[in-house]
């Protein structure tokens, strides 16, 4: 059996962005937008900016679950992209702002049930 720390590193855990560029001129391009952002919150991702969300995964396997999922809501008018990183490179990021730095965003505690 695995140890705790080696199932669960910065180089395991892996967060999941979703960037979305999608078209709000008509009401059903609008409906098809509310859709999209609803789905993405019922399976735990959180807005991190404006049309960007992001997820965090204990492993590949999961991130690629919902990765899935994300693909199977795919509106059919705009751009999507998926995005998965390991725990190690989000932490690396920096995040400003008005040139203020700001903490990288909390990381939310994922159970696990044996």
């Amino acid at each position: 059996m695995a140890s705790l720390s080696s199932r669960f590193n910065q180089y395991r855990i892996m967060w999941v962005l979703v960037f979305f560029d999608l078209p709000t001129e008509t009401k059903t391009d609008t409906k098809n937008y509310r859709k999209f952002v609803k789905g993405l919150e019922q399976d735990g991702f959180d807005r991190f900016q404006w049309s960007i969300f992001m997820r965090h995964c204990p492993s590949m396997d999961n991130a690629n679950v919902h990765i899935k999922r994300v693909k199977s809501m795919l509106p059919p008018k705009g751009h999507v992209c998926i995005l998965h990183l390991t725990d190690k490179q989000f932490g690396m990021m920096e995040v400003f702002l008005s040139r203020k730095k700001e903490d990288t965003p909390e990381i939310h505690q994922q159970l696990e049930l044996f």
